[in-house]
C-alpha cells in the first residue's frame, strides 16, 4: 500500500553555491583564546566549575547540550579546550549546529539571511551544505553516529578552517558528539539527497550514545546553553531511561548538578515551578532541567547572558 497523498517533487528544485551566498556571520567573528570577550560575573559561576572540577576527578559525566546560537557566537575554541582540559566529555546538539560548524570548516563563514532568501526561494538550497546528507547516509551505512561521523570527516578533510570545527575535535578527542534531529527542521531536510530513514537512524543511535553517558551522570554535571526545546527534551527522556534501569540494579541518578545559560529571564525562585498561567512556564529548560529532574538530590544554576560572555567566563574559572 502507497499513500493516497501526492509529494513535493524535489527534483525541481535548483541547488546553488555557496559561492553565490551572502553570508551573515564571517571568519572575524570566531575569537581566540586569549582575546577579550564580554564581561559576565555571577555569583554561582565558581560553584559551578567546583562541580565539573570533581565530576572530571571522578569519571563522572560532563555534558554540553547547545543549539545553534552557542557556534553563532564565535568561541568554538574556548569549547575544544574545554574538551581538552577534560572539563567536557559529551557534547549534544541539534542539526543547526552541525551544519554551522560545517561550514565555518569548509569557507569560513556561515549564517545566511532568512528574511533575504525565503523571499527568492533559496534558503537552504546550497549544494556544498548538501554534502552534509551523503555523510549521514555514509553513517546509517556504517552504523555510525550521526556527529561521529561528520566530526570524521571534517578531520580527515583538507578544508581551510577545520581547527575550528568541534565536531572534529570531538573525534580526535574520542569524545562523543551526539547530534540530535526533528524531521523538516534543518535546510538538509529540503535537498533531494536528504533519505529520512538515515537520519533517523545516525540520529536516533546517537541518542542511545547520550543515553550510555548519562548511565554516569549520578555526581556530573549537565549543561544546557541556548536550547528551549532539543536539550529539556532529549536530556528528560535519557534521564527517564538510566534511572529505570537504575532503580532495578538498586540505585539512584538523583545527585547530580544541571545549568542552563541562556538569555531569557526567569522570574521568581528558579528552583520552583512557575503556574501554568504564566507565559513563562512554559520555557521547558526551567521546569524540566532546573526543577523537576533535580527534585531528589540535585542542584541547579541558571545564568543569563550571552553566550560569548558566559562560556568564556566559565573557562575562566575552570582554568
Amino acid at each position: 500500500m502507497t499513500s493516497k497523498y501526492e509529494c513535493f517533487d524535489r527534483s525541481r528544485l535548483l541547488i546553488q553555491p555557496l559561492a553565490h551566498r551572502q553570508n551573515d556571520l564571517l571568519l572575524s567573528r570566531w575569537i581566540g583564546l586569549d582575546d577579550e570577550t564580554p564581561a559576565f560575573e555571577h555569583r554561582d559561576l565558581r560553584a559551578l566549575a567546583t562541580r565539573l572540577t570533581s565530576a572530571r576527578s571522578g569519571g563522572r559525566a560532563r555534558i554540553l547540550m547547545a543549539g545553534g546560537h552557542l557556534l553563532r557566537a564565535g568561541i568554538n575554541l574556548h569549547i575544544i579546550d574545554l574538551m581538552e582540559r577534560g572539563y567536557i566529555d559529551h557534547l549534544a546538539m541539534n542539526g543547526a549546529v552541525a551544519i554551522h560548524d560545517y561550514e565555518l570548516a569548509r569557507i569560513g563563514a556561515t549564517t545566511e539571511s532568512v528574511p533575504r532568501y525565503i523571499r527568492t526561494g533559496e534558503f537552504g538550497l546550497w549544494r556544498e551544505t548538501g554534502e552534509l546528507n551523503n555523510w549521514v547516509n555514509e553513517a546509517a551505512s556504517l552504523s555510525l553516529g550521526y556527529g561521529e561521523n561528520i566530526g570524521r570527516r571534517i578531520l580527515e578533510s583538507d578544508f581551510p578552517h577545520r581547527g575550528l570545527s568541534i565536531l572534529a575535535a570531538a573525534y580526535r578527542l574520542d569524545i562523543p558528539a551526539t547530534v540530535h534531529v526533528g524531521i523538516g527542521y534543518d535546510i538538509l531536510h529540503e535537498h533531494p539527497n536528504f533519505e529520512g530513514a538515515a537520519a533517523g537512524e545516525a540520529s536516533y543511535r546517537d541518542f542511545l550514545i547520550f543515553t550510555k553517558t548519562m548511565e554516569r551522570l549520578e555526581g556530573g554535571v549537565m549543561l544546557s546553553f541556548g536550547s528551549a526545546i532539543m536539550a529539556p527534551e532529549v536530556y528528560l527522556k535519557a534521564l527517564a531511561m538510566v534511572r529505570n534501569v537504575a532503580k532495578q540494579d538498586g540505585r539512584a541518578v538523583a545527585t547530580f548538578t544541571t545549568a542552563v545559560f541562556d538569555i531569557c529571564p526567569i522570574r521568581g525562585d528558579i528552583h520552583k515551578e512557575l503556574d501554568k498561567s504564566d507565559p513563562g512556564y512554559y520555557f521547558r529548560p526551567h521546569k524540566t532541567i532546573l526543577v523537576r529532574t533535580v527534585a531528589d538530590g540535585g542542584e541547579s544554576y541558571y545564568f543569563q547572558g550571552e553566550h560569548r560572555a558566559t562560556l568564556p567566563a566559565l573557562r575562566r574559572e575552570l582554568i
